[in-house]
């Protein structure tokens, strides 16, 4: 096997401190991780860390990132398999259900928006979870099955809504009991974007 290459090395060390962050993330939180225990963890030096990553900061945008990328992917493939409404309530059902996922809620929902401040943790939200929103709604109009109206605004509205929900779930005393009174909720809501005939 030949020897790999610059970029490849790079790419592993990158890949590397992404993993061994997100894990201990995931089971302590932020501010209970300190730099060398990741570092330690990914069996590489500090150097390597600051070489890819400004700081621990920087690091955790990097982990939330590829969190984020992951949970839109799981989500636009929920919402692939059917048409109409039905799409769109196995997308909004596969959210919710991501929203119990312990790795979810403390990196996504907990320190996120503590870590990188409440508008930047909201810019990222938006970058991904507006896209797949305003696609499905676009769609739903598109079929003549949405209610008149601006479908980014609509969009915009439905984020804000489906966000404080995964905020109430991953606070909750009770995440599953919350996880089905919010899906209830988002419903209700939601059926008003549904033309009256």
């Amino acid at each position: 096997m030949p020897p790999r290459s610059q970029d490849e090395r790079s790419r592993a060390t990158r890949a590397a401190l992404l993993a061994a962050a997100r894990r201990l993330f995931a089971e302590r939180g932020y501010a209970d991780v300190p730099t060398d225990e990741i570092v330690a963890a990914a069996s590489l030096t500090r150097g390597a860390l600051y070489h890819h990553f400004a700081d621990k900061r920087a690091l955790f945008e990097g982990v939330f990132l590829e969190l984020e990328a992951e949970i839109t992917a799981e989500i636009a493939a929920a919402g692939s398999t059917g048409t109409g409404w039905p799409a769109t309530t196995a997308t909004l059902s596969t959210f919710l259900d991501l929203c119990l996922r312990p790795e979810v809620v403390q990196i996504a929902l907990t320190d996120a928006p503590a870590v990188l401040g409440w508008a930047r943790w909201r810019e990222i939200e938006a970058e991904h979870g507006l896209r797949l929103i305003v696609d499905q709604l676009q769609r739903l109009a598109d079929a003549g099955e949405l209610a008149e109206g601006p479908v980014e605004l609509l969009a915009r509205l439905a984020l804000s809504a489906t966000v404080e929900a995964a905020l109430v779930i991953a606070h909750a005393a009770d995440p599953a009991a919350a996880r089905a009174r919010a899906e209830i909720a988002l419903l209700t809501l939601l059926s008003g974007l549904i033309p009256r005939s």
